[in-house]
């Protein structure tokens, strides 16, 4: 922590990106303040109405208010990408830390699981798994982290089997530390920069492929507002309705690129190119 409030000072892109990290968070939670209708309320004698001062955006095929739609889609993509950037990092990195440290039948289990996940095509397997489960946002998430785990874990095994043979951890093993105090003091301390990198530049891909499972209906259902469900729903009237599909899509393009933007930043603060400390 104390080093990124220091980068904060010391590093302008990473106090800036991360300026507007917050903000598009800060617009997320304050959709309900900010949104001017209800984004599930439909009019019909509104559909399709050109983007003006009443709707900013337009509307939709039921008169739904599209700026209304997209403030909303922000707090269930947002909220959605970062519990899903949580479990692929909880269980990637658990598993992988459980491999690397222990080794023997613990590894060769969880590394033999790992390469039967990484011979499938991870978005196609993400497809079967959310077509089993049905359609909706959280299965959306399971089917996204049962395939993307296996980076995380290949990534924290490899560090950890390298931090454990460092003379501070031989130390602690002659002094009668247990499995469990050297992973939490001196194993997970020197891989978190890292694994904290990997997932912060993984957002911005993870809301991609999330929006994609949205789009081809195994994410969110109607009528949710979602940036990828709105992509979707408004394809078929992109010739004749483009915000439709405009609006949505810029505020998935700006997330990601706000997200890689810092995500490349806080490398740069955290530095975890620098040797492991004891």
């Amino acid at each position: 922590m104390e080093t990124i409030i220091k980068g904060l000072k010391t590093n302008r892109s990473f106090a800036i990106t991360t300026g507007l990290v917050l903000f598009l968070l800060a617009i997320a939670a304050l959709a309900p303040v900010l949104a001017p209708y209800d984004p599930t309320f439909a009019n019909m004698s509104d559909a399709y109405m050109d983007p003006s001062g009443s709707h900013l955006f337009g509307t939709d095929k039921l008169g739904r208010d599209c700026f209304s739609r997209v403030l909303y889609g922000g707090r269930s993509s947002l909220t959605g990408v970062l519990c899903l950037v949580f479990c692929v990092f909880a269980v990637g990195t658990t598993l992988g830390v459980l491999s690397g440290y222990f080794g023997g039948k613990v590894d060769i289990i969880i590394m033999r699981f790992s390469d039967m996940m990484i011979s499938f095509p991870g978005m196609i397997l993400a497809i079967a798994v959310a077509g089993v489960m049905g359609g909706s946002l959280l299965n959306a998430i399971i089917a996204l982290t049962i395939v993307s785990w296996t980076k995380y874990a290949r990534l924290a095994r490899s560090m950890v089997m390298k931090i454990k043979r460092r003379d501070f951890v031989d130390a602690a093993i002659v002094n009668g530390g247990t499995s469990s105090h050297i992973l939490w003091t001196h194993i997970l301390p020197n891989i978190l920069p890292m694994m904290v990198i990997t997932a912060a530049s993984d957002i911005g891909g993870l809301m991609m492929e999330l929006a994609g499972l949205s789009f081809l209906g195994f994410g969110a259902q109607p009528p949710a507002p979602e940036w990828g469900l709105m992509l979707n729903e408004g394809r078929q009237q992109l010739q004749t309705a483009p915000w439709l599909m405009i609006f949505p899509g810029l505020a998935i393009f700006v997330t990601v690129v706000i997200f890689n933007l810092w995500g490349d930043n806080l490398r740069d603060v955290l530095d975890p190119r620098n040797d492991v400390e004891d």
